[in-house]
């Protein structure tokens, strides 16, 4: 069973955040944010980009991707970055899957990068576009994860 947890190293922009705090609401998903955080939770702009949506999304804080990797040692995770050669859609969407994504001017660390490289996946994108919005990438690739798990555990018909 594909359970997803949403992983922002050290995030700057609130309303990035607050978008992806809205995602993880409509599919059921964690948050872990990795500090330090480039705007304060009270921010008005995270909070107006979360919409009513907090009290559904259980959030986690940590100081770095080691205190994150020693209070989870069962889970799985991949790095989502411009420099990795695999796509995201060959990600093996199951289990306990942490799905870590870096800041939006610099992205995760190199050499963090350089130490997990067999789990560095990639968003496809013409040459000349130097990123997505994060806010777009997490939810492209947590979307895929449901997609290949036949979107278990979300509802599937329409509304009336």
């Amino acid at each position: 069973m594909f359970d997803p947890h949403m992983v922002l190293y050290q995030p700057e922009i609130p309303q990035n955040t607050g978008n992806i705090v809205r995602t993880c609401a409509a599919v059921g998903a964690d948050l872990h944010l990795i500090k330090p955080l480039g705007f304060s939770t009270k921010d008005r702009y995270l909070k107006r980009a979360g919409l009513d949506y907090w009290h559904l999304v259980n959030i986690s804080y940590y100081e770095d991707l080691e205190e994150l990797f020693l209070a989870h040692p069962d889970a799985s995770h991949v790095f989502l970055t411009k420099r990795a050669s695999q796509t995201y859609t060959q990600i093996d969407y199951s289990g306990k899957l942490f799905l870590i994504f870096g800041r939006e001017t610099t992205g995760v660390p190199q050499e963090i990068l350089k130490q997990h490289w067999e789990s560095c996946y990639r968003i496809p994108m013409k040459t000349d576009a130097r990123s997505l919005n994060l806010s777009n990438a997490a939810a492209i690739v947590l979307y895929e994860g449901f997609r290949q798990n036949e979107f278990s555990g979300l509802r599937l018909k329409g509304l009336k």
